[in-house]
């Protein structure tokens, strides 16, 4: 079986696994008939609600609605309103599959809308040039919302920021590529459009986040998964220079990009994966997909397996991840990353089969690593078959992007601090799901009781607390200068030549030299693929791996 052809089928398998769940936050509100917080800012005047000492203000226009015409096309600003907004409620969820599994990450996020650019602040009663962080929600960029209770900003705004999260367009309406959309652009290119309304919620940010008492000059941009991967295109995306000084990036993933008009590393062009998904939807041109119903189109794309991603376009990305990143184009800031011990525990599709017998299982890699394999074996051994496809298969996606992220920002002279995730507790460990895929995200938003529906229940007791305060603690702190420190938590070093990180287990604890021997093997694996040029790198590993025989280009890179 070639994973090659299974890669996008199996990530849409995994896409509406990702975060949430559907209600807002249980707070003490306004009283009733009186008048909440007013903030005037260039976008206009807006009233939103006061809880404890934050204020709020929810689903805030950020760009006009990209409907009808608008459709495919860069967002708009939003022109200021007249009188006063009501900011006191979500907006809707951007459109996306219904899910319709009793999954860990199940969500109900109804309403739903093409009408989707919205934001949300929380705002300390008294900022003032207060630091400010951008939360982007992950989902595959296929499902997701900013208005996740995960996501609630209370906690982190009590420590002094002022947090923003954003929504933006989603699957085939956010990432479609199609000739003739490329023939409306005075630049030639389309897709990009799910980025381009990130890029415009920044610059909405630079604006207006200044009448919250947010420092414009003092922006770290954060996400998880889709999000972090999202940190990364903007981290790379020359459009998005100078609307942000810092960067989180939470088990992002540095995966082949589709470029877009040249079918490249075993991928189609994102073009062609364009107008074919139109042909299979009887779609003559853009003009009757523009007039198509929102919710038929996202099932009908749905329904074609379509994989939504970013496009190297030259121009929103100049080139690959890994070449903007090799060749240090990428946004020279701080930043925070790192990855999740059992990040495939939960995301199980993205594994290869478990072979019949170890026998099989040693012979498949020794078969496709060549002079690799005794490594790859010595990381990953037959003595436990499943716990070593997990980790391979996490490794290769997760944590070699997270340490070479850590290694690119060090390398552009840029502090760099590491983490891995590997706290467990009750509920979750006995389901099989130690340190799974988001399970940092209630630690870290401290949201420890505001988890979906099916998520192992967190014990709330004094050291889930501590340790959620820590979490909170570090990113605050990063949020504000830079370092991450949190009171009473032990100091977190720099990645540097020691390559320290930060294992946050029972308690945070500094370490050095993250899973030796891990990223050397998967930076080899990598560059044998790219040296080939007709293979995709990161989904195909382990015994579904190609024939990854050595490359004279990738002599010594990784040690």
């Amino acid at each position: 079986m070639n994973y090659t052809d299974r890669r996008p089928v199996g990530w849409l398998a995994a896409a509406c696994l990702l975060l949430a769940s559907c209600a807002s936050a249980d707070a003490p509100p306004t009283p009733h008939g009186e008048l909440g917080p007013l903030v005037e800012a260039p976008a206009g005047t807006m009233e939103g609600r006061r809880e404890g000492a934050v204020r709020v203000f929810k689903g805030v226009p950020y760009a006009a609605p990209p409907i009808g015409p608008a459709r495919w096309r860069a967002p708009a600003p939003m022109p200021r309103w007249q009188g006063v907004r009501r900011a006191t409620e979500f907006g809707p969820a951007c459109m996306q599959p219904l899910s319709r599994l009793a999954h860990i990450y199940a969500q109900d996020l109804t309403p739903m809308s093409e009408d989707c650019l919205t934001l949300n602040v929380w705002a300390p009663a008294n900022a003032h040039n207060a630091p400010v962080l951008v939360w982007i929600h992950g989902g595959a960029f296929l499902t997701g919302s900013s208005k996740e209770t995960l996501y609630d900003g209370a906690r982190l705004a009590a420590e002094g920021l002022v947090v923003v999260s954003i929504n933006y367009r989603l699957g085939v309406l956010g990432y479609l590529a199609h000739p003739q959309l490329s023939a409306e652009h005075p630049a030639g290119i389309s897709g990009n459009y799910g980025t381009l309304d990130q890029i415009e919620a920044l610059r909405w940010i630079q604006r207006n986040i200044g009448a919250f008492g947010g420092d414009a000059s003092n922006v770290t941009i954060a996400g998880e998964s889709a999000g972090g991967l999202s940190v990364l295109y903007l981290m790379a995306a020359p459009a998005a220079r100078g609307l942000f000084a810092k960067a989180i990036a939470q088990s992002a993933y540095m995966v082949t990009t589709p470029e877009l008009r040249e079918g490249r590393f075993g991928l189609a062009s994102a073009e062609q994966s364009g107008a074919r998904l139109a042909a299979q939807l009887n779609a003559p041109d853009i003009a009757s997909l523009r007039t198509m119903d929102a919710r038929a189109l996202i099932d009908a794309a749905a329904a074609a397996r379509f994989a939504p991603f970013g496009t190297v376009d030259g121009q929103i990305l100049p080139r690959q991840l890994v070449d903007v990143f090799d060749r240090g184009e990428q946004a020279p800031v701080p930043l925070l990353v790192g990855f999740n011990s059992g990040e495939i525990r939960s995301l199980t599709v993205l594994a290869p089969p478990t072979p019949a017998s170890a026998a099989d299982y040693e012979g498949a890699i020794r078969e496709r690593y060549f002079d690799l394999a005794d490594e790859f074996l010595r990381l990953y051994p037959s003595a436990d078959l499943r716990e070593s496809i997990l980790a391979a298969t996490r490794d290769a996606l997760y944590g070699w992007t997270a340490e070479r992220l850590a290694r690119n920002q060090t390398a552009l002279g840029a502090p760099a601090f590491l983490y891995l995730f590997d706290h467990g507790y009750p509920q979750a460990d006995s389901a099989g799901l130690h340190g799974f895929h988001a399970s940092e995200l209630p630690y870290m938003f401290g949201t420890l009781d505001r988890t979906p529906q099916f998520w192992p229940r967190i014990p709330m007791t004094p050291q889930e607390a501590q340790f959620s305060d820590a979490m909170v603690g570090y990113w605050a702190s990063f949020a504000r200068a830079g370092q991450p420190e949190a009171a009473g938590a032990p100091h977190w070093p720099r990645y540097g030549a020691s390559g320290a990180y930060m294992h946050f287990a029972d308690a945070p604890r500094p370490s050095e030299h993250l899973l030796p021997g891990m990223f050397a093997l998967h930076e080899q694996a990598v560059c044998r693929r790219r040296a080939r040029g007709d293979l995709a790198w990161n989904w195909n590993t382990g015994i579904l791996s190609p024939p990854l025989a050595a490359q004279d280009a990738c002599r010594g890179v990784g040690l």
